[in-house]
């Protein structure tokens, strides 16, 4: 019994997926904030072109 606990406890397989959670979070919030920051700046350019052409 208790060499079925220590195997269980040792077992990393369930580890894989939080680390794959953990990591697509992350990614996510650096792909958020860059569309974000790339969306505020490309509306002041494309305000700024569609000033000068008119």
């Amino acid at each position: 019994m208790k060499a079925k606990a220590i195997s269980l406890w040792r077992e990393d397989q369930g580890q894989d997926i939080a680390e794959y959670a953990v990591m697509l979070a992350v990614i996510l919030v650096i792909v958020v904030g860059t569309i974000r920051l790339i969306g505020s700046n490309s509306n002041k350019v494309f305000s700024s072109v569609a000033s000068s052409v008119q």
